[in-house]
């Protein structure tokens, strides 16, 4: 079935034309990234959908195709006015001129007929977006063999099987096209995750005064937020300003910026004067750059091993504790009052405390039998304290396997509501950063409880909305709650519910919809003008990504500047011309991107992926070689076509500079 949005419809049933793009998926990723290849780069899309359930159905009041017409229709708005306006995107206002509207399918999978009825066979890139792995690597495997040239950029969830998956159908790619381009080998086949890609900015979204990282060839970009500047107080610029807040963020009525927030909205990548002029805005600056240590592995919430505190209990550790100090003042006492040697006195206290010595005799002074008296009494608690440590010691090794029940004494933690793929990641970062963590979930067969438990993480099983549930998670005594379930109301009541338990949480809300978002916004920070309340899309934060992937691009990360995201890619400076042959600062288009580091590496020993640690042999040198990238530069360097650069770009910065400088793939 094909459906086609308006505003500039195709004739039924014409092929689509070579060099299209192809989104196929099943959830919100595939249309946010259908709507950032058609109204951000001016991609000619088609855009492969499950058959929709019944519109009448009170579970689905949209079909697919249903509310991907309604998102091409608000992004098409949207895109028109910012284009029509002043404008700090860095684009013109004819992005979307001359391309033809988005072509929707419908087909339950992406077999060979329905690939090739979408154009597969003359497509210059296909994403497979399904939120099903196996169903993304088998549709991967069937376009290798259907156009070897293809560029493919997958979506999975296991990172292992990811890089095999990559390494095969590069090399697939190879044997095909005998002679190609290592460059073109290198972006023809890429593996993404949306969960990777959003995972640091929520976790960092639940941090106070925390940073948004980007890594590039083994250093750390920290950009942070910084509130305004108070009257006389002047603020550490840091390297560069990377954005302006929205103005509406210290307004208790304002909203979060999105693309649709018109002047409201906030600035990224701003030139000096638009800084200075903006008063009373927070920034977003590029504070430090430092070396990035290996991936270490997630921490247990207790630490290594199993410590004393987690297979006994508090009581019983006590009540020991207590038995020892009696044993050490008996031994005291009999050292004092028989004038016995110190280790006699403690061997013949032991023995009394065990009920294996003989009674003192007649003639012993009266001291002694008074301490062998009160050894006894000792040993009679010593019985049952040893009884009680040998059961819990069992229970404990029986339960080990069991999720931890909430700490009574825990506070200072993040509460975070669901363990799919997104909570799971979220979860390892959190824990990465040994920041406590509580989950609740209601499914206790989700994909993140067994790394919960084998992590030690406090974990509640129980419906967040249900009443109690939160209690338990100690919601009263926590410092943030993440909300990331994959239903909107779910997540917006249970954020509700927390900030009338604790007006002053920290929350952070996982959102799809931008409208919807910004009513949850506005009346938070209404009804609770002290606590900082944010609102993330996980589509929204992945997709950008998932298109630079699809242009033949490397992109390195992408920051979230409340609902807007800036992106930073690695570019090679040969056939841009806003970039080959300028100094840094005439490169910079302010709204646009801007030059913020260049490769010194000579393009043969260059790192092909600068997103990755470099190599190094940790038992020959831990210490990691260092790095290529050049980041203090001077304004007046000179660009020259053999430079790779490290850039930050907005969405439509980026995509102008690719529409000048295509990438050339053999049968595009």
């Amino acid at each position: 079935m094909l459906g086609f949005v308006p505003p500039l419809p195709q004739q039924p049933g014409r092929p689509p034309s070579a060099g299209h793009m192809i989104v196929c998926g099943d959830d919100a990723l595939a249309r946010r990234l259908a709507v950032e290849l058609r109204f951000v780069y001016g991609e000619r899309v088609t855009l492969l959908l499950p058959p929709g359930r019944d519109a009448n159905s009170p579970e689905t009041p949209l079909t697919q195709r249903g509310r991907a017409a309604a998102l091409f229709g608000r992004m098409s708005a949207a895109m028109n006015r910012a284009g029509n306006g002043s404008g700090t995107g860095g684009g013109s206002g004819d992005t979307n001129a001359g391309v033809e509207a988005v072509r929707i399918m419908e087909a339950p999978e992406p077999s060979d007929d329905v690939l090739e009825e979408a154009g597969v066979d003359r497509a210059a890139a296909l994403a497979l977006v399904y939120d099903d792995d196996e169903r993304n690597i088998r549709a991967a495997l069937t376009a290798r063999r259907l156009n070897p040239r293809l560029r493919l950029v997958i979506r999975l969830y296991n990172r292992k099987l990811g890089l095999h998956l990559e390494e095969l159908l590069d090399q697939a790619a190879a044997v095909a096209m005998p002679g190609i381009d290592p460059a073109l080998l290198d972006a023809s086949t890429t593996v993404l995750s949306d969960a990777d890609t959003a995972a640091p900015a929520l976790a960092a979204t639940a941090l106070t005064g925390s940073s948004k990282i980007i890594q590039a060839e083994g250093l750390l970009l920290r950009a942070a937020e910084r509130p305004p500047p108070r009257p006389g107080e002047t603020l550490d610029p840091g390297l560069c300003t990377l954005a302006l807040l929205s103005s509406t963020t210290n307004d208790p009525a304002g909203s979060e910026g999105s693309d649709s927030s018109g002047d409201e909205a906030p600035q990224l990548l701003p030139d000096e004067q638009t800084v200075a002029a903006a008063a009373g805005r927070g920034t977003v600056v590029l504070e430090t750059v430092s070396r990035a240590d290996p991936d270490r592995p997630a921490t247990r919430m207790g630490g290594r091993g199993a410590p004393l505190s987690q297979v006994f209990s508090r009581r019983l550790r006590w009540s020991a504790l207590g038995v020892a100090a009696a044993a050490v003042s008996l031994v005291i006492a009999s050292v004092l009052t028989t004038e016995d040697s110190l280790l006699h006195s403690a061997y013949l206290t032991l023995l009394d405390l065990l009920g294996m010595n003989d009674p003192a005799a007649e003639g012993a002074p009266p001291a002694r039998q008074i301490i062998q008296l009160l050894s006894g009494v000792a040993g009679l608690l010593l019985l049952p304290l040893l009884i009680a440590a040998v059961l819990e010691a069992f229970g404990t090794l029986r339960t080990a396997s069991s999720l931890r029940r909430p700490p009574r004494g825990l506070s200072g933690h993040v509460v975070l509501l669901g363990l799919g793929k997104i909570g799971t990641r979220v979860l390892v970062r959190l824990r990465e950063l040994d920041i406590p963590v509580v989950v609740v979930e209601e499914d206790p067969d989700a994909r993140g409880i067994p790394l919960a438990r084998s992590m030690h993480v406090p974990t509640v099983i129980g419906d967040v909305t249900q009443e109690g549930v939160l209690e338990a998670a100690k919601i009263r005594r926590a410092h943030a709650l993440l909300a990331l379930t994959s239903i909107d109301t779910t997540n917006l009541e249970a954020a509700l519910y927390a900030r009338s338990v604790k007006p002053d949480l920290r929350v952070a809300l996982r959102l799809y919809d931008d409208e919807f978002a910004t009513a949850v916004y506005r009346t938070l920070r209404t009804a609770h003008p002290g606590a900082l309340t944010r609102s993330r899309s996980v589509s929204h934060l992945a997709a950008p990504s998932f298109a630079v992937a699809m242009m033949g691009r490397q992109i390195l990360g992408a920051v979230p500047v409340e609902r807007k995201v800036m992106l930073f890619a690695a570019l090679e400076v040969a056939g841009h011309p806003q970039l080959e042959g300028h100094t840094v600062e005439q490169a910079f288009r302010a709204g646009a991107w801007r030059v913020l580091a260049i490769d010194a590496t000579p393009p043969a020993d260059r790192n092909p992926d600068l997103a990755a640690l470099p190599p190094f042999d940790p038992e020959g040198d831990a210490t990691p070689p260092p790095s290529g990238l050049v980041w203090d530069l001077h304004p007046g360097y000179v660009l020259r076509a053999q430079d790779r650069v490290v850039i930050a770009a907005t969405r439509r910065g980026l995509a102008e500079l690719l529409r000048r400088q295509r990438s050339v793939v053999p049968g595009r």
